[in-house]
């Protein structure tokens, strides 16, 4: 699903509010060439994740998902002095190339990227006593959504805002019949933040060169 104009008003608004720059162009050639899939976040997201990471001053970051870390250097690009993003990535290809982009953008001590399957290092840093997170961007396989957020909640405080991508899936959440794991696993994960009461949410219903989408923004209250 996807509509000219859409692609158009996209063009427009990222020229003028997220236009790329030599280390974002390189990143995402890089992910091309070694043929990740190509599901990184819009440019427009990416900057709204920079605008948010700098409107609630987060220190301390932990991402969800890093491919080819084209979000990742958004994210570390907004960090304060001394300000760290832990990203999380199960696949060591994936892992190799992040790293290059986010050395290539002088971006890598900033970012402590960890190869595990998500839940693993999840548990662990929790286990660890990790102190909690500021700002926490969810980007990953949507089955595992809900999971992702039961770990979330523990590594989080009041204040910590919590992002999702992914949560319209053109359209098709609205179909409790689907038999699509992801539709199935970001309504569930939808159910979830509609009933957790340390939680203040919304969802956006977002358009653009990469479809008819969404994203999902919370709130830690206590």
């Amino acid at each position: 699903m996807n509509d000219p104009q859409w692609q158009l008003v996209d063009d427009f608004l990222t020229e003028r509010l997220a236009p790329a720059d030599a280390a974002l162009k390189a990143t995402l050639e890089a992910n091309a060439t070694a043929g990740l899939p190509a599901i990184d976040v819009s440019p427009l997201l990416g900057k709204l994740l920079h605008v948010l990471v700098k409107a609630v001053g987060a220190r301390s970051i932990l991402e969800i998902g890093t491919l080819g870390g084209y979000s990742t250097i958004w994210l570390a690009r907004a960090l304060p002095a001394g300000g760290k993003v832990t990203t999380l990535e199960s696949d060591p290809d994936h892992a190799i190339v992040a790293k290059a982009n986010l050395t290539r953008a002088g971006l890598y001590h900033l970012v402590d990227l960890r190869l595990a399957p998500a839940a693993e290092t999840l548990a662990e840093l929790k286990a660890q006593a990790c102190p909690p997170f500021d700002f926490i961007f969810i980007d990953a396989d949507k089955p595992s959504y809900p999971e992702y957020l039961t770990w979330c909640l523990q590594l989080s405080r009041p204040g910590t805002v919590i992002v999702a991508d992914n949560v319209v899936r053109a359209g098709k959440i609205v179909d409790a019949s689907s038999s699509e794991p992801d539709v199935q696993g970001i309504r569930r994960f939808l159910d979830m933040l509609a009933a957790e009461p340390r939680l203040s949410t919304s969802a956006l219903q977002t358009v653009g060169k990469k479809g008819y989408d969404g994203v999902a923004i919370a709130v830690v209250l206590r």
